[in-house]
């Protein structure tokens, strides 16, 4: 792992602790929250972006029926110069509903100023795709770029090694030229 990535994950989750800690809207803080009161927000946002995605995708319907299981996760990007974000979700087996929650965090420098708030869901074909995802935790790369599609969440039509991805997004402005990529891992915490 070369020096300048070291320091980058770094900063990077010195960015999602603070962004996890940070005060939700007219609301108590997240770090205030017990542990099934977090569980219980996660769930929520969870169920309301597979919703969503459902809601605006004929395939993302056919791909979810064929999934062995599926993700979501709550994310904020913050650019000044260099870009970073965090954010929970959970993982979630169809067949037991077993969850595992997870946290990301992500990373990057380039041209940009701004925020957003987004979620992604992912869809995992098979069981081994989704173990891996859980037990090993996940990297986003240019594969996931392909995966997701640039047409939007009607964009994914089938599933690339064994994920499908669809990412909704606020109006909030980014405008951002970013190199840095997501890393997805068990949050130890609320497990």
């Amino acid at each position: 792992m070369t020096t300048y990535l070291r320091i980058a994950l770094t900063a990077g989750a010195i960015l999602c602790l603070v962004l996890s800690t940070a005060p939700l809207a007219a609301e108590e803080s997240w770090e205030s929250l017990d542990k099934q009161a977090k569980r219980g927000k996660i769930d929520a946002e969870a169920k309301g972006a597979l919703d969503e995605v459902l809601g605006k995708s004929e395939n993302a319907k056919q791909l979810f029926g064929k999934a062995y299981g599926w993700a979501a996760f709550d994310n904020l990007k913050i650019a000044i110069g260099w870009s970073g974000g965090g954010g929970n979700g959970v993982a979630v087996n169809k067949g037991s509903g077993a969850r595992t929650y997870m946290k990301m965090g992500t990373v990057g420098i380039g041209i940009g100023i701004g925020a957003q708030k987004y979620q992604v869901v992912f869809f995992f074909q098979d069981e081994k795709t989704f173990r891996s995802f859980v037990d090993k935790g996940w990297q986003a790369d240019a594969t996931a770029q392909a995966a997701a599609g640039t047409a939007g969440a009607g964009g994914q039509t089938g599933f690339v090694n064994g994920i499908a991805i669809y990412q909704i997004t606020d109006a909030g402005l980014m405008a951002s030229a970013d190199i840095g990529g997501t890393k997805y891992w068990k949050n130890k915490k609320l497990n």
